[in-house]
């Protein structure tokens, strides 16, 4: 495809090029699979919203599921049907609670082991006074 977009370098050529790509595992890929799209769909390329689906689907595997959601929920405004959209809606808000919750128990843990901490130093420091 990479070989096809430089070749022949197309709007359609450019949009299956990002589309695939918009799938990787590598975020690199991921973040110009998303800047091919965004360009797509500035320039007013024809299949704008599977442009914004697969713009979806990079932000998703980045790990910036409030984006891939503010996306989705473009995509199901205008086309309420679309299944996929609505799937990787549901995802994105899942992800992003269980990130929340794993920041939450972070901080707890982190809080807990601080304020145990205070407390064996104060136990050990009011140990010497006496």
């Amino acid at each position: 495809l990479a070989a096809q977009c430089t070749k022949d370098p197309s709007p359609d050529n450019s949009f299956q090029y990002a589309f695939a790509l918009s799938k990787s595992q590598r975020s690199g890929e991921l973040n110009y699979s998303i800047s091919m799209l965004d360009s797509l769909v500035r320039n007013g390329y024809e299949h704008q919203i599977d442009c914004m689906y697969g713009s979806a689907v990079a932000y998703y595997l980045l790990g910036k599921y409030v984006t891939c959601r503010s996306l989705c929920e473009q995509i199901l405004r205008n086309r309420p049907e679309n299944d996929a959209a609505a799937e990787l809606h549901t995802a994105s808000i899942a992800a992003k609670d269980e990130e929340d919750e794993k920041k939450a128990k972070q901080i707890a843990v982190g809080g807990t082991v601080a304020v145990a901490a205070v407390g064996l130093a104060l136990l050990l420091g009011g140990g010497r006074r006496r």
